[in-house]
């Protein structure tokens, strides 16, 4: 199992003040707390960057190598900001992500090419929407691997993201279902073993308790 922590973007006041002030401090405490937590791998979601995208991902991309070793998931859908932060990375990394959404396949896919690196894409429809249904998961799930291999990139650079559904969506949690078979089933779809990844805090949404938010996060994952 490989655990990416997701503590670090932009929507925690201590993160975004830390990235608008370019201070490395409060990065490197809670990266350091997410190590020592037992994370192998810390995403780097620091939003849209409007503002100086470059250097502020080459800073955060550097602060958290100062810290460890893991590799590093960049997140963002600034590809000016993605192109940065790959050019700045010792570590490994893995590109967060694309979708079918044509401006993605455009100008954020080339990126895991030209870096040689791997890349996460996401079961989502061209307008951002998940699959109504199994059937579409797997039909994403195949334009995604023709849009990678049209690119040029290795097949097996690519990572899925079936996207989890807050179980307070009307659909939630038949989707959530649904997207258990898909994994079981990458494979023989793919012709080849793929890896996934999931974002398990997407399972619930607004201020749920912690202890709720865990339970829920732990009783997913041991039957994914």
């Amino acid at each position: 199992m490989f655990l990416a922590a997701d503590n670090l973007q932009i929507t925690d006041p201590k993160v975004a003040r830390a990235v608008e002030l370019m201070d490395p401090g409060p990065i490197r405490d809670l990266v350091k707390r997410c190590v020592k937590s037992g994370a192998d791998a810390v995403d780097i979601n620091p939003g849209p960057l409007k503002k100086d995208p470059g250097q502020k991902m080459k800073f955060l991309v550097e602060t958290v190598q100062s810290v460890t070793d893991l590799p590093l998931l960049l997140d963002t859908t600034n590809p000016d900001a993605l192109a940065a932060g790959l050019a700045a990375s010792s570590n490994p990394v893995i590109i967060n992500g694309f979708s079918l959404e044509p401006a993605r396949i455009e100008r954020i896919l080339p990126l895991a090419v030209e870096f040689d690196a791997d890349i996460i894409g996401y079961l989502l429809s061209p307008d951002s929407r998940v699959p109504v249904d199994e059937a579409g998961c797997f039909e994403i799930a195949s334009e995604l691997l023709v849009c990678a291999e049209k690119s040029g990139l290795n097949p097996e650079r690519l990572i899925i993201d079936p996207v989890v559904a807050p179980l307070v969506w009307e659909n939630g949690a038949r989707h959530n279902r649904d997207i258990l078979s898909v994994i079981r089933n990458l494979g023989e779809l793919y012709g080849f073993p793929v890896r996934t990844i999931a974002g398990l805090s997407n399972l619930t949404s607004g201020p749920a308790p912690y202890a709720a938010r865990l339970t829920m996060e732990t009783a997913f994952l041991a039957i994914c």
